[in-house]
Parts: structure tokens; sequence; C-alpha cells
């Protein structure tokens, strides 16, 4: 897992300190366009930052959630979301849920992730019909009501859940046992959102991570293997029986939804090197490797696409202890400007 190499980074070349809070200087409210970056930090250095990207003078501000709420925002954010006039932020080994006026980016609440005082260790969080669902590591989902801000009920699923997509009025989690190396989870739970139960787990092969629904309803899942002798695929699923219908042959290791098509990246982490696939789910092929180029890249750690001003943006890690930055590219793939952002860029919501 992502955070875990991140651990082993800063045991070897950082010291653990804490940060201490500075005095709150409030900006305005956001009213240009612009890019939110949830930059997660090093594990166990409570270093989570929030950078802003002003995308109408160029300007970056690094330390915006410091800045207007005059503390830290927590240890190692792994998900950000827009959703209504809210931004929720999943910050993982704090085990929050920071949710912030969109505008002002003022925290209206911080939601405790535990459970009789153990954290429950939120991974993701996506959003359907007025209700937040939130992947935790202790083996649940959590359900959200975005009208109090507050936990409703959990739902058990598979070990380690990881990611989670809707599909047919139902929801899709992949259990990655991301925890128990080497004897990982290789499942998909289908869960009734009826009745927020377990209908049945789907095999999909080992370490499930992202998992995305195309224009047609039918789920892709990225089973990722053991990063070594068991290769890292893509996986189709029928939503209608909920069974497997297809594995494909190539590499991919992240999906990222690119209008009607896919954006399917794929990290080789023994030859250390990295690439981008423009995928049709409506073909079921690859339509054009390379879609953009690698040297751009130090180290490739997520990708997004911007559908109002048809941009790809990827995320470089810079080897996991620098600032990193931000690539940005047109929806053909050619390379336009970069930004410097804050540590570990992993998340990003765009202001229109």
């Amino acid at each position: 897992m992502r955070y875990v190499s991140l651990f082993i980074f800063s045991c070897i070349l950082l010291s653990c300190k804490k940060e201490k809070a500075e005095p709150k200087v409030s900006n305005p409210p956001i009213s240009q366009s612009g890019m939110l970056v949830l930059c997660e930090g090093l594990f166990q250095q409570n270093n989570t930052t929030l950078s802003w990207v002003n995308l109408e003078d160029g300007t970056v501000e690094n330390q915006y959630f410091l800045n207007q709420n005059g503390r830290l925002l927590g240890d190692t954010g792994n998900d950000m979301v827009e959703y209504g006039d809210k931004v929720y932020i999943v910050v993982n080994v704090s085990s929050t849920i920071e949710v912030l006026d969109k505008q002002t980016l003022e925290s209206i609440k911080q939601i405790d992730m535990k459970s009789n005082g153990v954290p429950k260790s939120p991974r993701k969080i996506k959003f359907h019909e007025g209700f937040g669902y939130i992947t935790c590591f202790d083996g649940y989902v959590d359900v959200l009501d975005t009208n109090n801000l507050s936990i409703i009920a959990r739902i058990k699923v598979g070990e380690n859940p990881e990611d989670l997509t809707f599909a047919n009025g139902k929801m899709y989690v992949s259990n990655s046992g991301g925890l128990n190396v080497p004897d990982v989870d290789s499942t998909v739970s289908v869960v009734n959102l009826s009745t927020n139960e377990e209908l049945k787990k789907i095999t999909v092969g080992p370490n499930p991570g992202g998992i995305v629904t195309d224009l047609e309803g039918e789920v892709y899942v990225i089973s990722r293997g053991n990063y070594g002798s068991l290769p890292s695929r893509m996986v189709r699923l029928n939503s209608d029986l909920d069974e497997v219908e297809e594995t494909f042959p190539f590499n991919a290791s992240g999906i990222t939804k690119m209008d009607e098509n896919f954006l399917i990246r794929y990290t080789d982490f023994n030859a250390l090197s990295s690439s981008i696939n423009l995928f049709d789910p409506l073909t079921e092929t690859i339509v054009q490797s390379d879609f953009i180029d690698m040297n751009q890249f130090t180290t490739l750690y997520g990708l997004y696409y911007d559908s109002k001003n048809e941009k790809v943006v990827g995320t470089d890690a810079m080897n996991y202890t620098n600032s990193g930055y931000l690539k940005v590219f047109s929806k053909l793939g050619v390379f336009e400007k970069s930004y410097h952002v804050g540590l570990n860029p992993n998340s990003i919501v765009f202001y229109e």
C-alpha cells in the first residue's frame, strides 16, 4: 500500500517531530478557477496539507488549511472529494473525516472515525443519493448522513476495503486485504443500498484496488496482484449478474475515468517505470498506448481528469520525500504546464 512505502521513507529520511500550528490567516472566499490539492505528507509525520493552485494567475499557496483554520489537518490524508457545497477529506492515520466549506475551506466539522476507541483507518469516500460511503481498513464501509454529518451505519464487507463504486442500485467494494500480505483478499463485495447488507462476494483476483463504473453500468476493478509473480490486471464485472465477465490481458494498476473512456496507468515497481494508456470500454480495447509522455514524471502518484476544462492532471510525488508537482496535459495527452505543490499530492478538487 502507498502509505506503507511512505512510512519506510519517513523513518529513514525524516526525524519524528511535531509542527506547531500558526495563527489563523484567513483568505477571502474562493471565487476564481483553480485546483485544491490534498498532499498527504508522510506516514506518522502529521504533515498533511492543502495546496491551492490559482489557475487565473498561476500562483500556488501550499498551507491553505493551516492558514484558514489555525491548526494542522492531520496525519496521512488519503482522499478528498467535493459533494454539494462541502469538501470531504479522509485522513487515514488520524482516523478522521474533515468537512470543509467549499468556498472558504474553513472546517465545519471533524468527524472522529474510531470504534470503541480503536481507529477505523478510513481510506476512500464516495457519494450516492445524499449519503457518503467510506471504506475503512477495519473491514467495514461506514455510511455518512450528509445532512447531519454523522455516521449512521456500518456495513461489514471484506478485508481492508480499498475503493468503491455504484451500479444498478448496488455498491461494489474492492477488498484488498493489503494488511495481510501475502494472504491478501481477492474479492469485491456487492452491497444492497436499500438494506446496507452485503449480498455476495465476487472473486476477481488478488489485492483489488481501484474500481469504477462505465457509462453502460458495467464495473471495472483493478486486481493488483503481488507486484511480482502475480500480474496486475483489470477485470470487468457484469452488474446484472454480479459475476466476472472478462479479465484483460494487459498490465493495469490504476484507472481514471475521462468522459466515456478510461486512462489506464501501470507502474512496474521493479523497473521503476510507469505508463498511461487510453482505453475504450465500448470496444473494450486500448485505443492509444503511451497516451502521456512519462518523461514528464519522476514518480507518478495519481491521475485525474478535469471534465470542464478537458485537462488531464498527473501528480508527481518526486521520490516521496520532496514536495511534489502537478503536471497538466491536454485531453490529447500533450504536456502544457507544471505547478509546485506540497508533499505527496494525491487528490484534486477542481474549481470552475
